[in-house]
């Protein structure tokens, strides 16, 4: 079911010869006959940095519903596709979800956990269906090479291997992780910390609003004969009963028998946290290059105003994210197919960068000294047969 030959044996490209990496054998010592688990809680980062997290669930959002509404052009690398099987697969990857469903779920797989898996399903040639994978079910098989030879999708006790030949049933992207060969780093990973004292001060400041919006206070006893234990059970039950939670803000509390209340105040180290908060989500928007003023998170003065920023998220982290992607997908599907195929971001479909493209496409026409054909090739067109 899950195995793919090519549409036409002749008009295959020339077989290249095959050669292993000198590394690849050092890999293979350690982890050959087992499967290699990730050192990360793919799950608990989700809950903890998405899940439970605004600054987190915002920019992993952003990225990948931008990333998927971005534009993309199909062709062979000498010219655009106007129809091909390709685009139609795109277009509609499988029965219940379009286009910018299925790589919004890739984009936000890559972005939580750092790798992104799409499976194709069908006999041979172009695949009928594209489906996203949940990369926390998902685990790499190493191969003797030390390379994958398989992945195992396992739920609920059950598992499934998708065994890697010459076609792969299935493409793994993954971020550059320096100290992984199988598994790619995740931005929440590197902001880890951040979104501990984020999340702590989110849970200080609901512990601050519990007790009536103000900091806590001391009963303090004035009389000569201390409290027996009885007095001071009955004491701690009252004030749990009547004068904690927010639906008791503001009740004056009765005191008598020598007791007297005194108010603490908020100390230096308290009044900072709202500050720590803000630094905190500022180092988690920089984790996934997300520009804070896109976040609205106040004191961030990087940017000039809202467009600027916008324009600088697009060109810096929105494109060669797509880019990366786009790649990888075209060179995975050329292998399905038998065929040279390419896929590319269409920069000049990009409303944030609409200003600074026709800047380019202006500058570049009215250049004399260049000649058509060099003019496409800067803009990044194909050539023409006539140029």
């Amino acid at each position: 079911m899950f195995g793919f030959g090519r549409k036409d044996q002749d008009a295959a490209p020339a077989r290249r010869e095959v050669k292993a990496s000198a590394a690849g054998r050092v890999i293979a010592w350690g982890t050959v006959g087992r499967n290699v688990w990730s050192a990360r809680d793919t799950v608990s980062l989700t809950r903890s940095g998405f899940a439970s997290n605004p600054v987190g669930f915002r920019a992993v959002k952003l990225i990948a519903e931008a990333a998927a509404a971005v534009p993309v052009v199909v062709g062979d690398g000498a010219a655009r596709f106007e129809v091909h099987p390709v685009m139609d697969l795109l277009r509609r990857p499988n029965g219940t979800q379009g286009r910018a469903e299925l790589f919004e779920a890739l984009f936000g797989q890559l972005l939580l956990s750092g790798d992104a898996y799409l499976e194709a399903v069908g006999p041979e040639g172009v695949p009928l269906e594209l489906h996203v994978l949940r990369s926390d079910r998902m685990s790499v098989v190493p191969g003797p090479d030390g390379w994958p030879a398989a992945y195992d999708y396992s739920v609920g006790g059950r598992s499934h291997r998708f065994k890697v030949g010459e076609v792969s049933p299935v493409l793994h992207i993954r971020s550059f992780h320096p100290l992984d060969d199988h598994y790619g780093l995740s931005p929440f990973q590197a902001a880890g910390s951040a979104i501990d004292v984020h999340n702590a001060a989110s849970a200080w400041s609901k512990g601050l609003l519990d007790n009536a919006a103000r900091p806590s206070g001391a009963i303090v006893h004035r009389g000569e004969a201390p409290l027996t234990q009885e007095q001071f059970d009955q004491l701690t039950a009252a004030l749990e009963a009547h004068h904690q939670g927010s639906r008791n803000a503001g009740r004056p509390i009765l005191l008598d028998g020598g007791l007297e209340w005194e108010s603490m105040g908020l100390s230096p180290s308290d009044m900072e946290f709202q500050k720590t908060k803000e630094v905190a989500a500022r180092e988690i928007a920089m984790a996934f290059g997300v520009p804070p003023m896109l976040l609205g998170i106040p004191g961030d003065a990087t940017y000039a105003n809202y467009v600027e920023a916008n324009r600088a998220f697009y060109r810096l982290t929105v494109l060669p994210l797509v880019g990366r992607v786009s790649d990888a997908v075209a060179r995975w599907l050329s292998t399905h197919m038998g065929e040279a195929l390419d896929i590319q971001p269409d920069r000049d479909r990009i409303p944030a960068l609409q200003a600074e493209r026709d800047a380019e496409w202006q500058r570049i026409a009215q250049a004399d000294f260049l000649t058509a054909a060099e003019k496409r090739e800067r803009l990044g067109l194909p050539p023409l047969g006539d140029a």
